[in-house]
């Protein structure tokens, strides 16, 4: 019997970044994200109205938090295309160009790394 490994989300968040989401979703309409591998700000998440940013072929949309699309540089995502990343918020002060600045907290990058069952998963799939 052939057994299926279910399709692993490539980012999802913590109940406070949902919440977060849909705090900063009501004060602005719809959201996006973008994850580089800059320094500064650049390291971080950023939270952008939608279209605000734009994407081009050197980013990846690595999927939806709380039906928001959430992109990643492509050479960042080279480097983390083994992990799942898992949005948060914490105490502090956002990014300078990023929604949540005002509110106190700023959205952060958790992360775990996939089984190589995930990974031969996620492999069959295209997505890495």
């Amino acid at each position: 019997m052939e057994t299926t490994t279910k399709l692993p989300l490539q980012v999802t968040a913590t109940p406070a970044a949902v919440a977060l989401i849909g705090k900063l979703r009501g004060k602005h309409g719809g959201l996006m994200f973008h994850q580089s591998g800059g320094c500064c700000d650049g390291s971080s998440p950023m939270c952008y109205p939608l279209g605000e940013f734009l994407v081009g072929e050197s980013d990846v949309l690595l999927g939806e938090v709380d039906g928001t699309p959430f992109y990643i540089g492509r050479p960042q995502f080279e480097y983390w295309k083994h992990t799942q990343l898992i949005l948060d918020v914490v105490p502090g002060r956002g990014g300078m160009f990023s929604l949540e600045g005002p509110e106190g907290v700023r959205f952060l990058i958790r992360s775990r790394v996939f089984q190589d069952d995930e990974i031969g998963a996620l492999r069959a799939a295209g997505k890495i």
